[in-house]
């Protein structure tokens, strides 16, 4: 097993809640002895789902994996809001949801639906002037990203008249989830965060394919 990833593998990993990208690498590194691995995506600590590691010699194929298709189901909060627009900070009171109905919020995923330009979340971490985004938000200090242009190539949502707006989303490499959730909460007028958030696929791989930490580690 251990020659095989040193020869070079791809590992799908269905990471849990709380695990940042960087920590199954590091326990995938320690656990199969092998020194040359890393993840093609990242995905945030409070997001769940699918992670491609690859090791030895497919780490070549890295850029390839991180410039698939991805496609994410979660639920998005609206009528609230947090300056992340996920739960990495305090919950914020948002608009009214008084008026608001099913319509209204397919209307606005689909204009948010196609090629659009979207502003990254300020807690990201991206780089402006040598440092992290996410650095300078979480001291207080402005921070001003350019928009880019992303591919929404579909956007499902499924709302039952409360807060809980849960999405499928099919999008192009470098979309930030949480800025549709900010994005969406303008566009009703409500505000709106990312609530959970889960990687079902990336190309043709996918999560059911996907093993936990545990199970991998145990045929190392």
């Amino acid at each position: 097993m251990i020659q095989e990833h040193t020869d070079g593998s791809v590992i799908l990993v269905d990471k849990p809640l709380e695990w940042t990208s960087f920590d199954v690498v590091k326990k995938l590194r320690n656990s199969l002895r092998i020194k040359k691995i890393g993840h093609a995506g990242t995905l945030d600590p409070l997001a769940t789902g699918l992670l491609i590691l690859c090791t030895g010699k497919m780490t070549k194929q890295i850029e390839s994996y991180q410039a698939m298709e991805k496609e994410y189901t979660g639920t998005f909060i609206i009528g609230k809001t947090t300056p992340s627009y996920d739960l990495e900070t305090a919950i914020q009171e948002g608009g009214s949801l008084e008026g608001v109905s099913g319509e209204q919020i397919s209307d606005a995923a689909a204009r948010l639906t196609g090629t659009i330009d979207q502003i990254p979340p300020v807690f990201s971490a991206i780089k402006v002037d040598g440092k992290r985004a996410y650095e300078s938000a979480r001291k207080g200090k402005h921070v001003e990203l350019k928009s880019r242009a992303v591919t929404i190539k579909q956007f499902d949502t499924d709302w039952d008249g409360g807060e809980a707006v849960n999405f499928r989303i099919i999008c192009s490499k470098g979309t930030y989830i949480r800025s549709i959730a900010r994005d969406l909460g303008e566009l009703l007028g409500t505000g709106a965060y990312l609530a959970e958030l889960r990687r079902t696929r990336i190309g043709t791989f996918r999560v059911e394919d996907a093993s936990a930490i545990d199970e991998i580690t145990a045929k190392s």
